[in-house]
């Protein structure tokens, strides 16, 4: 059994939900960032931190990259065109999603108060909104990556959920209908609703 060491309105939802689809069991410890808990498992209290035995794994997408080929689910196969196609969406996600959204919330309550520069925001809402507007362009099936699901799907989707909770605008209405049916599936309810251990 793993155990996911985060909040769930965190990154490790990432971890949580991807664990769901694979229907891998897990316990979650509810810890937030820099928090004593947290420490335990990173010395610099960074969530998600991913428990398997003996080993403590961080970064979120480290762990799904990882849980991924332990599995050999929800990801295309290491060494294949599909993996570099797959990996390629996951690195322009961390790019163009998951940074503008840090560094939002870096110079909103992150940095302290004198290191911040509310007016960067407006500027990283129109990185997201491009960024968004060309996801959708790449939209090509069901899934990012076609008629597979794989974790840059999970990456993808808690990167819109957190921009909505962040008061960036509205994604297009292609992004987010497909948003919205990748919220309705079983296994990001469950994730959600999971009571930490």
């Amino acid at each position: 059994m793993y155990t996911v060491i985060g909040a769930t309105k965190s990154r490790a939802f990432r971890v949580m939900w991807m664990l769901e689809e694979m229907g891998e069991d897990y316990i979650q410890i509810d810890a937030g960032p820099r928090s004593e808990e947290a420490k335990k498992y990173n010395a610099l209290g960074k969530i998600p931190a991913l428990v398997d035995g003996e080993d403590v794994l961080t970064d979120s997408v480290a762990i799904m990259t990882y849980l991924g080929d332990k599995h050999g689910k929800l990801t295309a196969p290491a060494g294949t065109p599909a993996r570099a196609r797959q990996d390629a969406m996951t690195f322009w996600l961390i790019d163009e999603f998951d940074a503008i959204l840090w560094a939002a919330a870096k110079h909103s309550f992150v940095l302290p108060e004198e290191k911040r520069v509310p007016a960067v925001k407006d500027v990283l809402k129109e990185e997201f909104t491009r960024s968004a507007d060309v996801l959708a362009d790449r939209l090509e099936g069901p899934f990012l990556m076609g008629d597979q699901m794989t974790h840059a799907d999970i990456l993808a989707v808690h990167c819109i959920n957190w921009s909505i909770g962040a008061g960036f605008p509205r994604v297009n209405d292609r992004l987010g209908e497909w948003a919205k049916s990748m919220r309705e599936r079983d296994a990001f309810k469950a994730a959600q609703a999971k009571q930490p251990g």
